[in-house]
């Protein structure tokens, strides 16, 4: 004698094929419902059952037929990534940007709104209102169509996206950026450490997707630092986790002392340029920039023992004149020296890893049988 399913199991169940077919049809190509019967286990009828259903809610649309073949082709199906938009927002000391994309994360559209590392926090958090609305604009979508929100920020962040310290904005210790984003944007907002994201942006498109343990280096006119571990975001119990600058002997802080005692012109950047012409004195400043970043990265080194250490931020572009000396101080200290790669994001790399930050959350709650809703109705 078999057992029946009770209503409720049965519902249960029609959720997970659901999410089954989604999650095969997600960031692959089209296919038929053969094809879909095929790599999802399920029988083909209840395949046909899950993609009618799938498609009334909004979620798959029927792709384009393929031309050229003989006979009438069959449907085929793909998962519709037009359904929902998410937001990345980076808050940087000279610049806000923010990435709008579609659910695959193709960028629709970006918005840069520049800033002066001086300004106060109202000045600063209506630059991110400016940033987002022009997001959106340039997008042509409405503040209800933007599924979840990431948002880079300098210093310490706590669970609610409040920051709990930073010295690098003045008046910005202390701001709930969750709060204020959540009056701009339908949807969650979620906030995280600038280091942090942009190593998350690295192990998604950068060089580091490849690698499993990784060690990111911010080398700008400030120091940070994010770790993946055995490929995900390691936050520590307090979000702590990779602020080893923090400790004076490391020397992160005076790091940029070094760069900014050369000023024959306006402007840091303007030393790696020199060095190239051969200025000897802003090669020993880089040099000296370089040793002291590299102590606290060996310790991370030693301590993770990572496949790659990735060094990106503002000073990324000048890698030809920091990774030499980095590996080199690397090799003096350390067991074993990992590969050593500059980021390929360039300064969009933040608020690439905002935008990855959202996209995570909306993959979260696909995952989540209880939440599998129309599009229209996914944030009820």
């Amino acid at each position: 004698m078999t057992e029946e399913l009770s209503g409720g199991d049965l519902h249960r169940l029609r959720q997970l094929n659901a999410l089954t077919v989604m999650r095969t049809l997600r960031g692959g190509s089209a296919l038929t419902l053969t094809e879909l019967a095929q790599r999802t286990g399920l029988s083909r009828a209840s395949t046909e059952d899950v993609v009618r259903d799938l498609l009334e809610r909004g979620w798959v649309a029927e792709a384009e037929l393929k031309v050229g073949t003989v006979g009438r082709p069959a449907r085929r199906y793909r998962f519709r990534a037009d359904a929902g938009r998410v937001l990345g927002v980076d808050i940087g000391g000279h610049k806000v940007l923010a990435l709008l994309s579609d659910l695959d994360g193709e960028v629709l559209h970006s918005e840069r709104v520049g800033v002066d590392p001086s300004m106060g926090r109202m000045e600063r958090l209506a630059a991110v209102d400016r940033a987002i609305a022009g997001a959106l604009a340039g997008a042509g979508v409405s503040t209800a169509d933007v599924w979840a929100t990431g948002v880079a920020t300098t210093g310490l962040v706590d669970g609610t996206g409040r920051v709990m310290l930073s010295e690098a904005l003045p008046e910005w210790t202390g701001v709930d950026v969750a709060g204020h984003v959540s009056r701009r944007v339908s949807g969650p907002v979620l906030v995280e450490n600038d280091s942090k994201l942009a190593a998350l942006a690295e192990s998604w498109r950068g060089v580091a997707r490849y690698a499993k343990d990784v060690v990111f280096l911010l080398a700008g006119l400030r120091t940070g630092a994010g770790l993946i571990i055995d490929g995900k975001l390691h936050r520590g119990f307090g979000n702590a986790a990779g602020e080893i600058g923090a400790l004076p002997q490391v020397g992160w802080i005076r790091a940029q002392e070094h760069l900014k005692a050369w000023t024959p012109g306006p402007g840091v950047t303007n030393i790696f340029q020199a060095a190239r012409d051969g200025d000897r004195k802003a090669v020993a400043a880089i040099r000296r920039y370089v040793k002291d970043i590299a102590v606290g990265a060996s310790a991370l080194v030693l301590t993770l023992d990572p496949e790659l250490v990735v060094v990106g931020g503002g000073f990324s572009r000048s890698a030809d004149l920091i990774l030499g000396t980095l590996r080199a101080e690397l090799d003096r200290r350390c067991i074993r020296t990992p590969e050593v790669r500059a980021s390929a994001l360039a300064d969009e790399g933040v608020a690439l890893g905002a935008l990855r930050l959202a996209l995570d959350h909306v993959d979260a709650a696909l995952n989540r049988p209880g939440e599998l809703a129309a599009p229209s109705s996914f944030l009820a």
